[in-house]
Parts: structure tokens; sequence; C-alpha cells
């Protein structure tokens, strides 16, 4: 599944801009971590709890963020901002509720980022973070990226599967089919010309949590 992050903190933006600042770069990369991690262990979690093996069965119910590096995708995240984490594998033939649990596991991904920004709001929010508080604004802005991307119903994206398992079994796969073939552009698309959008919504939320300690 595609993955976006805030692309102000990435190695090629800083350059390419010329003003390199290790600090930035540093918390974007821990923040990137952390909800690349956070996102995949819960789809992996919650599979796990729903009746599928398949994710223990390969190392994903972890939370070591290199089980759920991807030499490609998550390498490009760090240098250009935009990319992808290691998909969890999954068969929902062993859950036991299969469209119910479907929707759970797919849910529990951008859930989580939610969660990790929440919790990391507090401390700001309350002037508790200390010389921490840069890194804290970085992981609250990043897992609200995360998860409102995530949660666009565009193939390959967390949304897709919710979405096509909330529909009735006929709608269910002519949106498939229809994912098929538009799927791929739609959400290039989105990343290109609708991006701003995404980015202003998590500005709005990280800005509601944090309130007036915000920095973005």
């Amino acid at each position: 599944m595609l993955r976006t992050s805030a692309p102000t903190g990435m190695l090629i933006h800083q350059i390419l801009s010329g003003h390199f600042d290790p600090g930035l770069l540093l918390a974007s990369v821990v923040a990137v971590t952390i909800a690349l991690t956070v996102h995949e262990f819960a789809h992996a979690k919650v599979a796990d709890m729903a009746g599928d093996p398949t994710p223990r069965m390969n190392g994903r119910v972890s939370l070591n963020p290199l089980d759920h590096y991807d030499p490609i995708g998550t390498t490009m995240i760090f240098l250009f901002g935009i990319g992808w984490g290691k998909p969890v594998p999954i068969n929902p033939a062993y859950f036991r509720n299969p469209r119910r649990d479907e929707i759970l596991v797919s849910f529990a991904g951008p859930g989580s980022n939610f969660v990790m920004a929440i919790l990391f709001a507090i401390p700001l929010r309350f002037g508790l973070a200390g010389v921490y508080a840069s890194a804290f604004h970085w992981v609250i802005l990043i897992n609200l990226l995360l998860g409102f991307f995530n949660l666009i119903p565009i193939y390959p994206l967390d949304g897709s599967h919710i979405l096509s398992n909330l529909l009735p079994v006929h709608s269910a796969q002519r949106l498939a089919y229809f994912y098929q073939r538009y799927g791929i552009m739609l959400l290039m698309g989105i990343i290109f010309f609708g991006a701003h959008f995404i980015v202003s919504l998590a500005q709005i939320v990280y800005h509601l949590l944090v309130g007036s300690g915000g920095v973005f």
C-alpha cells in the first residue's frame, strides 16, 4: 500500500532547497519510522486477532521497524517524501467474519496513526514535551498525514478495502473492476493534484490537538 509523508523534512527536498537542517531531517525520519511501524503492526495484529496466522508466520506482528521496511518504497519516503511501507500479507479466508474483519484490519492502520497523533499531542498541549517538542510535532503531523491519506477509498489504499467490504457483494465486484482499470491513475492524480487538501486537513487537526503550541 502506498504511503505518503510531509516532504519538507526529506533529504532531496532539503538539498535542492539549499536549506539542509540535520535536526529537521532526523526528526522527520524518526517520525516516519514510528508512523509506518505502528501502522503496519496494527494491520498485522488485528489480522492475527481475527484468526489469520499469515502476518505472524511472516514475522509482521512486530514493532521492529526493520520488519516493515521496504527497500525501495521506504527508502523513497526518506529521500523524496513519498513511497510505501512493506505491505502486510493477509488471507481473509482465515477470518471468522471475512467482510467485517477485513474492514477492521484495514482501518487498524490509519486508526493507529490517529491514536499515536493524540498520544504525542498530549505532552505538547500541556507543555511537557521539553527538548523533544520538535520531534513530537513531526510525529503528530506525519501520523495524521499517513492516517488521512490511507483512508482515501482508492486502491490500493486502506480506504478502498473498507469501502469494498461495506458495499453489497455485487457492487463491490463492480468497484473492484473499476479499481483494476482506473485505480492507479486516480491514485497518482490524488498524489500530484490533491495532496494539498490532505496536508490542509492534517494541519487543521494538528492545531486542534496541540492548541497554540503548534508550529506547522
